[in-house]
């Protein structure tokens, strides 16, 4: 999001999320790293280092990321305090570094915000120890992604599968509807099930970052990887045709307020956790049936009544056009070490081991880009699919368009990307005028990160 420097990225095609499963299964063998050095035995002399662990998590989030801190206190006799950061993070730390008082890690949910931090010279490099487990655990992608100039800053802890639709199961089958794999199909699902009685589709249009992972899995299916990447790098300006067909594509949906959970005003409203939990909650007649968004989507699920597997299930984001893909867009979050301590580095060598993954992927609503993760230690069988489908991706992938752009832009609640796109779920209508408003404030984003 911050240079104009990025890590190598690929797209992946697939017909459905068994196929890449049957792939992982065949390449993570053991579940065990292979590296002896990659092993994480805790160091017990850190007893008495205090450590500060920044990140914009909060509620089921922050609870289950303080069950993994607890255990890297357990093993080593840290002290480990959780900081609660406001989003965009890199003000925050900012702001904390201005008063030199800067935490030891932070977790940072844009690839642009680690090149951003190191373009400020506040990260510190990995060490021995963090590289060992990266080399053990993770693919040559997931690496470069927390990587600046071939420097190792970052270690992707959690990843997300951001190309998912979760649906009530009871609603698809009252309207006799089955998952849809294409466009077409998926607006013709929703008509029958608006048909049923029950409004097909819920939208966390509160907040813009969920328009943002709609319109980038249009886009990736519809206009293919290589436009996605210059997309991404401004290298095309947002006045391109392709952005012009997707919005198009998009307008199919968010203009037909009939078809959104609330009607367009509703959807404006409505946060993100609220979309998932309508759709779970309300017995037959939830307030939508569909809700598209990512694998985390299971921690909101999870405060319902309804279990995934049975009453919640997934299919992969359907693709748009006869030509097109269905993608694979994914998004991640990275710990990074700002001060160059023993504690940072041993906590940073800890979240790269399959060891911590365990905690979290028990707990549910995790994802891990960790590859020698047991997939037994997801909860439920569709998690458990959903990570076997990223792990078996390996490389292909696409990383969140809006997570590569400057801040300001791709970002920052209320501005740019957001902003633009919240406004065109208002008025889906205007195509062209949502095109010219998003290249003026990508450009004048763009500009200033330049300048650094």
């Amino acid at each position: 999001m911050r240079t104009t420097l990025r890590p190598r990225k690929a797209a992946v095609t697939f017909t459905a999320l068994t196929t890449l499963a049957a792939l992982a299964l065949a390449g993570c063998g053991d579940g065990t790293a292979k590296d002896p050095e990659a092993k994480p035995t805790g160091d017990p002399s850190l007893k008495g280092e205090k450590i500060e662990v920044a990140a914009v998590w909060t509620g089921p989030e922050q609870e289950n990321f303080t069950k993994v801190l607890k255990e890297f206190e357990r093993r080593t006799g840290a002290t480990v305090t959780f900081v609660p950061a406001q989003d965009p993070i890199v003000n925050f730390l900012g702001t904390k570094i201005e008063g030199n008082s800067p935490p030891d890690v932070a977790m940072l949910p844009q690839v642009g915000a680690i090149q951003q931090a190191a373009a400020q010279k506040w990260l510190k490099p990995v060490g021995p120890e963090v590289k060992a487990q990266l080399a053990a655990n993770y693919s040559r992608g997931w690496q470069e992604l927390g990587a600046v100039d071939g420097t190792q800053y970052g270690v992707y802890f959690k990843a997300a599968n951001k190309s998912l639709v979760w649906y009530n199961t009871a609603v698809f089958e009252n309207a006799g509807a089955t998952e849809p794999k294409t466009w077409k199909e998926f607006l013709a699902t929703a008509e029958t099930i608006s048909a049923s009685g029950v409004t097909p589709v819920s939208v966390g249009g509160a907040d813009g970052w969920t328009l943002t992972d709609w319109f980038e899995n249009v886009y990736l299916s519809q206009a293919g990887p290589e436009k996605y990447d210059r997309l991404a790098k401004h290298e095309i300006k947002w006045t391109d045709p392709s952005v012009a067909a997707a919005l198009t594509t998009l307008a199919e949906l968010f203009g037909k307020p009939s078809l959104l959970s609330g009607g367009t005003s509703g959807a404006l409203q409505t946060e993100y956790p609220a979309s998932v939990t309508q759709t779970f909650t309300g017995g037959a007649e939830p307030k939508g049936a569909m809700v598209f968004e990512g694998d985390f989507a299971a921690v909101n699920i999870a405060q319902t009544e309804a279990k995934i597997g049975t009453d919640a299930k997934a299919f992969p984001f359907p693709k748009v056009g006869d030509a097109g893909t269905v993608p694979v867009v994914t998004a991640g979050d990275a710990a990074v070490a700002l001060k160059d301590t023993r504690g940072a580095q041993a906590l940073l060598a800890f979240l790269a081991s399959p060891d911590a993954a365990k905690i979290w992927a028990e707990a549910g609503g995790f994802l891990s880009p960790n590859k020698n993760l047991d997939p037994a230690a997801y909860p439920n069988d569709v998690q458990r699919e959903i990570a076997e489908a990223l792990i078996g991706a390996g490389d292909d992938f696409r990383f969140d368009m809006s997570d590569q752009m400057p801040q300001s832009f791709g970002g920052t609640p209320g501005k740019g990307e957001w902003k633009a796109l919240q406004d065109f779920l208002k008025n889906p209508k205007d195509v062209a005028g949502t095109q010219a408003r998003l290249e003026a404030d990508a450009a004048k984003a763009y500009r200033a990160a330049a300048k650094g």
